[in-house]
């Protein structure tokens, strides 16, 4: 049983198509126990860090998360959902987050070529750095698609996947059981749909 976070930032009802495109019934759910029963879970996310982040601590659906990544549970992290999972974030400030994976949320600005817009919106390919379950259906060089302004800095051993939009840029990581895509799998045709189906399958 699959359950898709619901703290009222994230595209729910795409990501809930996607799954059913690829015969997976999940729901999505706000309830602390109907996601303690489930046995993998999904945190979406849309929007700006320190909104996202405090919409989940004001639910108490941090501690839930948190709890249940630690005890072994698969769970994946999607565009902002993915971010929230390191320590910290400086989109408009410092933000905590949810401490899953080591790393740092950092911003495109003064990192990429002056002459890349500012959000990275379109398809990119991935670049695989090492094997993971996540990525069993995906090849190197197969095309998804971003939306972001800010990437995640973290040691390369938790790098699956990474992307080029003027630098090279983490796609995808993974830290035993908790994974996550920079990009929307929900929005990336059969790659995307390829990837689901993977984590689904852990």
């Amino acid at each position: 049983m699959i359950r898709i976070i619901d703290y009222g930032v994230g595209n729910l009802f795409s990501l809930k198509s996607s799954l059913r495109a690829i015969g997976i019934d999940a729901d999505y759910t706000g309830n602390p126990a109907e996601i303690r029963k489930a046995d993998k879970l999904i945190l979406p996310g849309v929007g700006a860090f320190r909104d996202a982040r405090e919409a989940l601590r004001s639910t108490g659906l941090d501690r839930v998360v948190q709890e249940e990544a630690g005890k072994g549970k698969p769970l994946m992290g999607i565009c902002l959902g993915m971010q929230m999972l390191f320590d910290r974030s400086y989109e408009y400030g410092e933000y905590e987050g949810l401490g899953l994976i080591p790393g740092e949320i950092v911003p495109m600005e003064g990192r990429i070529p002056k002459d890349l817009p500012i959000p990275h919106i379109g398809w990119n390919e991935l670049m695989l750095k090492q094997p993971s379950p996540l990525m069993k259906n995906t090849a190197n060089g197969d095309y998804v698609y971003f939306v972001h302004s800010y990437y995640a800095e973290t040691p390369a051993e938790y790098v699956i996947a990474t992307t080029d939009y003027g630098v090279e840029m983490t796609a995808a990581v993974q830290k035993d059981n908790v994974y996550g895509c920079q990009f929307h799998p929900e929005k990336s045709s059969e790659v995307g749909l390829s990837i689901l189906k993977a984590f689904c399958e852990l």
